[in-house]
């Protein structure tokens, strides 16, 4: 992240700081805590808050890994493929626009209360954010670009490699700083159902159970930490799979 980047968010955070601090102040309510006393919390618990936040976090790094594993492919054939794109585009124009946190159920009768479920459902949601993209951007490379390619005697195998896949890196990249918001806030659900580990679960518990709302605040904060690193870290690699982007 550039200089000027975390000079903004660094900024960001102080406003948003203050301005949390000023309203709390006039509220005055123990569902309010000012953000002293979340960090006082945040440290009291900072081990348990730290168990958490790892489970949290694999779930979700291993949700991304299974999505981009199976959408890169997906879309890149469906781009190229126009008899693979006839067959399931019908089939994508209708699951994409359905909200997929209402196949947890479903998942969670098949899988159980289990990871496999958390992480299937954020699979489901970032599989087809990447789809779209990858599809599109790949039926949209220049014949030329292919033409000249496979005038130096490139395969289809070749094409997805070298040309393909490179020229989909921005479409996956983007959507997935742009799916990272939602993946978090569906990680959050699937975490309050019958599970032990996890931050949505120590929200939950602290909320409805303790009734500590600095504590409850302090799992917030990690959780909306864990979705800034994923963010920056998805920053990160665009800079460094796609520096043509930023060669300017």
């Amino acid at each position: 992240m550039s200089a000027m980047r975390k000079r903004d968010v660094l900024l960001a955070s102080t406003i948003a700081l203050i301005v949390w601090q000023i309203i709390a102040m006039l509220v005055q309510r123990d569902i309010l805590p000012t953000p002293i006393k979340v960090a006082e919390a945040l440290f009291i618990n900072f081990g348990e808050i730290g168990k958490h936040f790892i489970a949290s976090a694999l779930r979700v790094i291993a949700s991304i890994i299974i999505a981009i594993a199976l959408a890169v492919p997906a879309g890149l054939g469906m781009g190229q493929i126009s008899r693979l794109n006839r067959l399931f585009s019908p089939l994508v124009y209708i699951i994409y626009p359905i909200p997929k946190i209402v196949f947890l159920p479903i998942i969670l009768l098949f899988f159980g209360a289990t990871d496999l479920s958390k992480i299937l459902t954020i699979v489901l949601i970032l599989f087809f954010q990447i789809l779209v993209p990858v599809r599109d951007d790949a039926a949209s490379l220049r014949p030329e670009l292919l033409n000249s390619v496979k005038s130096l005697g490139a395969g289809r195998r070749a094409l997805f490699r070298f040309v393909y896949l490179p020229a989909s890196l921005p479409a996956v990249l983007t959507s997935l700083r742009l799916s990272v918001g939602t993946a978090v806030a569906v990680l959050y659900i699937t975490e309050t159902t019958a599970t032990l580990l996890g931050l949505g679960y120590y929200i939950f518990y602290t909320y409805a159970t303790l009734f500590d709302y600095a504590a409850t605040y302090a799992g917030a904060v990690a959780m909306g930490v864990l979705g800034l690193l994923l963010y920056f870290f998805i920053d990160w690699l665009e800079r460094r799979l796609c520096r043509w982007k930023f060669a300017t």
